[in-house]
């Protein structure tokens, strides 16, 4: 039975790559898109199977009426992605106030703002999938990437806390979280902080040498039979890791955690007071 799948950034990267796998297999998509020429493609391949939504996801009251106008052309919604996003690259100390907030306008805000209006629709058909693109750099973190951390970290809170209210009126939520991928997020998509501090050049080397390893960056068609698997489960998880460096780096983040966490246990519980 075919399904109806709303996801942002549907222009490039992933979000195209998705779009057109749910396409294939005979879905209906509602993709949305800064600049919709980027659909063309699909549209005269798929035909009414598409429909494309230009939309700027940092304005709310646009996001509200584009999503009712989906529920309304398509009868329902059945799987949300918020997938638009980008990733602001440079240390904390060179981010200007206006490059943080505008981080924190498409990556988190962008994302609460469509989710909130897909809400409605999904409480009046009792039932549906919130899918919320984070990163595994919304679990741990990297230096160059502070702002953009900071907004998947505010994605996963968000979300954990939503999927534990909505569940009962059964909403299905999952956080899939990437590790970089062969995409155009750290090319064209990409923004730098425009100032340069002497001091953190051995930070700005190391981080360009990780890039460089072909090893780090996955193939971002193989994520399809993952979002395809994870679309059709009866039970999804909350989380899902995308790609090894991803895998790895969590199992390791979070077994020295708990290592650490279990090291202070006696002073945590005395600093309980009874």
């Amino acid at each position: 039975m075919s399904k109806t799948i709303f996801i942002t950034g549907a222009s490039r990267g992933f979000g195209k790559l998705w779009a057109e796998a749910f396409l294939k297999r005979g879905d209906k998509v509602a993709a949305t898109a800064r600049n919709l020429s980027a659909l063309d493609d699909l549209v005269a391949k798929y035909g009414d199977n598409i429909l494309p939504v230009q939309l700027d996801v940092t304005n709310r009251e646009a996001v509200v009426k584009a999503v009712n106008e989906v529920a309304e052309h398509f009868g329902r919604i059945d799987i949300l992605i918020n997938n638009a996003g980008y990733g602001l690259f440079g240390t904390v100390e060179e981010t200007s106030e206006e490059q943080a907030r505008a981080q924190m306008e498409t990556n988190f805000f962008g994302l609460l703002w469509v989710t909130q209006a897909v809400l409605p629709v999904m409480r009046k058909q009792k039932s549906g999938h919130i899918i919320q693109v984070s990163s595994f750099l919304g679990l741990t973190t990297l230096p160059m990437l502070g702002l953009y951390n900071a907004s998947k970290f505010a994605v996963e809170g968000l979300s954990e806390t939503i999927a534990s209210e909505v569940a009962h009126l059964g909403i299905k939520f999952t956080l899939i979280e990437p590790n970089g991928f062969a995409t155009e997020w750290a090319g064209n998509s990409a923004i730098q902080t425009t100032a340069d501090i002497s001091d953190y050049a051995p930070v700005r080397a190391a981080f360009a040498e990780s890039g460089d390893n072909p090893d780090t960056w996955g193939k971002p068609e193989a994520t399809v039979p993952a979002i395809l698997k994870i679309t059709d489960s009866a039970n999804p998880p909350l989380r899902l890791l995308l790609g090894k460096i991803a895998y790895q780096g969590i199992e390791n983040e979070y077994t020295k955690r708990l290592a650490e966490i279990k090291e202070w246990k006696e002073v945590s519980i005395a600093a309980h007071g009874h």
